[in-house]
């Protein structure tokens, strides 16, 4: 388990501004990565244009929005596009980085066992450590709890 208070796992991905990202380029600014199973999916959807909405208000904090989940970039294109998201979604094909975050797990659903994506955010300060983690994540009001969440630690 990753735990907070700790630093986060560095890593260089794929992202949607054709770029590769690195957790590096982002010392200095917090940083939102949410863990997300599959673009264009009910709730996958409602998580990310919740972000969306808010994002506007993260940027006033000094914060980055990152979406991660194991897509290629071709469909975060689609998906970015369909829903105009301002912010990057990162490809994590070979699930290196799911795996490191640990948010890669064994899933259960209709009686059926199988490996996937755990939904879970972290917030990551601008030292590039944890500061707060989020598990199993219930996507109803999670963007605004975030921002919340982040808006008390920046009054600090």
């Amino acid at each position: 388990m990753i735990k907070e208070n700790t630093k986060a796992p560095i890593f260089k991905l794929p992202s949607t501004n054709k770029k590769e990202y690195s957790l590096k380029d982002s010392i200095g600014n917090y940083v939102i990565i949410y863990f997300y199973p599959k673009d264009d999916t009910p709730g996958c959807t409602i998580e990310t244009n919740d972000f969306n909405k808010l994002l506007p208000k993260f940027k006033k904090l000094n914060c980055e929005i990152l979406g991660i989940s194991k897509d290629n970039l071709k469909s975060h294109d689609k998906f970015r596009d369909k829903y105009k998201i301002k912010f990057d979604l990162l490809a994590d094909e070979e699930i290196k980085v799911l795996k490191k975050y640990k948010v890669w797990a064994k899933k259960k659903f209709m009686g059926r066992e199988f490996m996937g994506i755990v939904r879970t955010t972290f917030l990551i300060d601008k030292k590039g450590r944890i500061i707060k983690i989020w598990n199993n994540v219930k996507v109803k009001d999670h963007a605004k709890e975030v921002l919340e969440t982040l808006q008390n630690i920046v009054k600090k």
